[in-house]
């Protein structure tokens, strides 16, 4: 998954950043707000974590805009601001969830934990183990936030069990969308795989015995 975050303490924000990332997430990290938004508006974020007492725009304005825009990602708000009419502003913008500073960090791997597992609509970054994550629209794989180079044929492979995370993709399916459909039989598919498998750092690829292969979302602890 990919998160754009939005905090003006610099402490606060490299703390952020820095758990986020250890936890496998893509971070984006700024402190002002006409920055940020610029950033959301060229970028492809499945979660923005924004402050709203921040310089230029404030966190409210920018998911103010972006309802204009008519652009919908996910957003918690992390905030000073703990009156209800704030909260309830927050909410009514469309956040996801408003937690109240100071928190926890790990509250805040909980919550985009619980997002992640609720919402379907989190599937453009994915995260496939704790250092391994891939971006369906970029069709990349990346290793510790940096592309992992692969093959066309294992970028072929990789993206169409992304597509089919967490189910069992079958070796006519791997034919269809790998092979274009070619008459490829399965051990040729198996050896490509473990090809694919040799070639990373994590045994995130599981063999289905007799069905096929697998890859299950990853979720952070």
């Amino acid at each position: 998954m990919k998160i754009l975050l939005l905090e003006d303490e610099m402490i606060l924000n490299n703390s952020i950043t820095q758990y986020l990332k250890q936890c496998g997430y893509l971070v984006d990290s700024y402190s002002d707000g006409k920055k940020a938004f610029d950033a959301i508006i060229a970028g492809d974020y499945d979660l923005l974590v924004l402050d709203i007492n921040v310089p230029n725009i404030n966190g409210f304005e920018i998911l103010r805009r972006l309802n204009e825009l008519k652009k919908s990602v996910f957003v918690i708000y992390i905030s000073a601001l703990i009156e209800i009419d704030d909260i309830l502003q927050g909410y009514e913008l469309g956040c996801s969830e408003y937690m109240k500073k100071p928190f926890h960090l790990e509250e805040l791997g909980i919550k985009i934990n619980q997002l992640v597992k609720r919402e379907d609509a989190f599937t453009n970054h994915m995260l496939f183990s704790r250092n391994y994550s891939y971006c369906k629209e970029k069709k990349t794989l990346y290793y510790k936030n940096e592309p992992w180079p692969l093959t066309k044929k294992q970028l072929d492979i990789i993206h169409t069990m992304a597509l089919n995370i967490n189910m069992v993709v079958d070796f006519e399916r791997f034919r269809i969308d790998v092979w274009n459909g070619a008459n490829i039989d399965n051990p040729t598919i198996r050896a490509e795989i473990s090809r694919l498998n040799k070639s990373l750092k994590e045994d995130f690829i599981k063999n289905i015995r007799g069905l096929g292969y697998k890859i299950d979302r990853y979720y952070p602890r």
